[in-house]
């Protein structure tokens, strides 16, 4: 069952700094951080929404992502913060399906003119009497986070009550958390481990949170530095530019317990480079439909295994199968499937969809998994097509859509190729009537899709391979896409 935190801390712990935004320079405590949610609620009880009316969000990251959320729990609304990075089309069709009753942006977002929001900067908050909490269930729907499915169509992933709690106090009984922790958001709150590896867990612990309006190396081992932030999190091309920053041998990293790294294996290098400065890392697992906090790798292990997510937390119900559905012996690589509290309600208005991804109480994730002797887990491969460029996860089929659109392609298929930087990017592979370069595809990409989608090469073929049945080799491709870049994943 859901617990409001915020309030029952600026009780608890009134003065206690609950969070220093760098985009304001506002500093505020727990009894602080709770009247500005106390504001936001009675605002949005004033536009008559009712439990189960959507409220959209779009804006990079702000103080409001965690007061909105926090007030659409108490008046049992559903939380959409959208990605602002995507293109107005983008935008358009998650609008369209979700129909917000209440929809605030930041600034003057490039929406199409017929879509209507509230700026942010307009709205003035006032004192008053709060409303009475919404009574909430285990199951009651309170954020929504949009992930990519394979066919290119976004999924509205719905996080419940007792998901989001479950996410939280399994966090902490893990020991990853602390009272006294202070951490860094600087990754987007559209995306799940904006709010659940830290975040919500650190609020519900007492701990202090820096917020940051993006992703800023520098200001990273600033805040390390100056602020004496003791955990943090990232994605492994996020940890790269940190030790390639100028101040990164110079920054005193003695207050740092871990740093915590999720969504692409991290290498040895890089884990080598970070201990020479005395920073352990331990690395974890997740995805958006059943929480970012399902396995968790120990200091040690991670540096002896660096390949390895870990083992499952105590709240991760996991089995490894085959294609008949028949967990395999380890050694074998199977799919993973996850079940427990955690597991999301479902997608927005696609129930066909998520009950097709499930095995009984059991989510069929699409990793392509295998357990050693010790029980330590390894990602060996997808399933689908999906690439992680920079953290991202992209969809072949969501760019192939796009680019099909441009008169000079008849075909295209998109595949993942390893990238120093990035993990992964995509090459793109077409038949068309003319030779297009990769400024014209990105320039052509540009208002349709975000520009982490936006393919890094592009190649012209007299025709696409094909299996007997008529669909496009991807395998094949694949392989010609290795040969290109002298390596494939």
């Amino acid at each position: 069952m859901w617990q409001d935190f915020i309030q029952e801390q600026g009780r608890l712990i009134p003065d206690k700094l609950a969070l220093i935004d760098r985009l304001t320079g506002r500093q505020l405590t727990y009894a602080q951080l709770d009247r500005e949610v106390c504001l936001w609620t009675r605002h949005l009880a004033e536009c008559n929404l009712e439990p189960g009316d959507r409220v959209a969000y779009l804006a990079a990251n702000r103080l409001e992502h965690i007061t909105l959320f926090f007030a659409c729990t108490r008046l049992g609304t559903i939380f959409v913060p959208l990605n602002h990075r995507l293109a107005p089309q983008e935008l358009a069709e998650i609008l369209t399906r979700i129909k917000p009753s209440y929809f605030l942006a930041e600034g003057e977002p490039p929406l199409p003119n017929k879509v209507a929001y509230q700026p942010i900067q307009e709205i003035t908050l006032t004192e008053g009497p709060s409303p009475p909490a919404a009574k909430l269930s285990g199951h009651t729907p309170l954020l929504m986070l949009f992930t990519s499915g394979s066919t290119g169509q976004p999924k509205g992933v719905l996080f419940h009550a007792d998901m989001l709690m479950a996410n939280i106090t399994q966090t902490i009984a893990a020991g990853v958390l602390q009272p006294g922790d202070i951490s860094l958001v600087n990754t987007p709150f559209f995306h799940t481990g904006g709010y659940n590896v830290f975040c919500l867990p650190l609020l519900y612990l007492g701990g202090t949170l820096i917020l940051f309006e993006k992703f800023d190396p520098d200001g990273v081992l600033q805040a390390i530095g100056q602020d004496g932030v003791t955990v943090f999190w990232a994605v492994p091309t996020m940890f790269q530019a940190i030790y390639e920053a100028p101040n990164f041998s110079q920054t005193d990293f003695s207050t740092i317990r871990f740093f915590l790294s999720g969504g692409a294996p991290l290498s040895l290098p890089l884990i080598q480079a970070y201990q020479q400065q005395g920073v352990p890392f331990k690395q974890g697992f997740g995805l958006t439909e059943v929480g970012p906090n399902c396995f968790l790798h120990e200091t040690e292990e991670s540096y002896h295994h660096p390949d390895s997510i870990g083992r499952p937390m105590a709240h991760s119900r996991v089995k490894v199968v085959n294609a008949e559905g028949q967990e395999v012996k380890p050694g074998e690589v199977g799919e993973l499937l996850i079940g427990g509290p955690h597991l999301c309600l479902g997608y927005w208005q696609d129930e066909e969809g998520f009950q097709e991804a499930l095995r009984g109480d059991y989510f069929a994730t699409g990793d392509l998994v295998r357990v050693d002797e010790k029980g330590l887990f390894y990602v060996v491969g997808r399933q689908k097509e999906m690439y992680i460029s920079g953290g991202e996860n992209v969809f072949p089929g969501e760019v192939e859509k796009q680019l099909v659109t441009h008169p000079a392609i008849t075909q295209v298929v998109v595949v993942g190729v390893a990238d120093k930087k990035w993990t992964e990017v995509g090459s793109a592979f077409y038949v068309g009537n003319r030779e297009i370069g990769l400024a014209e595809m990105r320039d052509y990409l540009t208002p349709l899709l975000a520009r982490y989608k936006h393919p890094h090469h592009i190649q012209r073929l007299t025709a696409l391979p094909l299996l007997a049945n008529g669909k496009i080799d991807r395998k094949t491709v694949e392989e010609r896409a290795k040969k290109q870049t002298g390596e494939y994943r």
